[in-house]
């Protein structure tokens, strides 16, 4: 299944390339720091990476802001709320909210590919106030109560 998604470019966002799926069977496209100058990330801190791009989700899904595994493993660098998500009525531009939870510092790059956005479907739903939930085996067992 494929859709349209309109994306606007800032301009600093200027030469860069449009997000892009680096292979066939990818679900996130990446996504570049749209930046002048580097930003140093100091091993605790988080910062909010402009990209340059504002966008037109359709109605009925979002973008999700996922971190990049690679940068995950090796730097220990994430996104701070993964997944972020950029919803369909919003048309500011998207920033990548980084945190380095590595041990030394971390450099972003102009063009560097920061975190990968994944367009998925959205389901509303409507709470309803009841008194009692149904039964099940699990009940309310929370965290670990399934095992290991």
């Amino acid at each position: 299944m494929s859709i349209t998604l309109p994306i606007r470019t800032l301009p600093h966002f200027g030469d860069l390339q449009l997000p892009a799926y680096e292979s066939t069977g990818a679900a996130g496209m990446d996504v570049a720091a749209a930046i002048e100058a580097d930003i140093v990330i100091a091993p605790g801190e988080r910062h909010a990476v402009p990209t340059g791009l504002a966008m037109a989700v359709p109605d009925g899904h979002e973008v999700q802001i996922r971190p990049r595994s690679g940068l995950a493993l090796r730097h220990g660098v994430t996104v701070a709320n993964a997944p972020g998500t950029i919803d369909s009525d919003y048309r500011g531009e998207v920033r990548i909210i980084l945190i380095n939870l590595g041990e030394s510092p971390f450099t972003v790059s102009r063009g560097m590919r920061i975190a990968q956005m994944v367009v998925a479907p959205v389901i509303q739903a409507s709470p309803v106030r009841v008194d009692r939930l149904d039964a099940t085996d699990r009940a309310d067992g929370g965290f670990g109560s399934t095992g290991i």
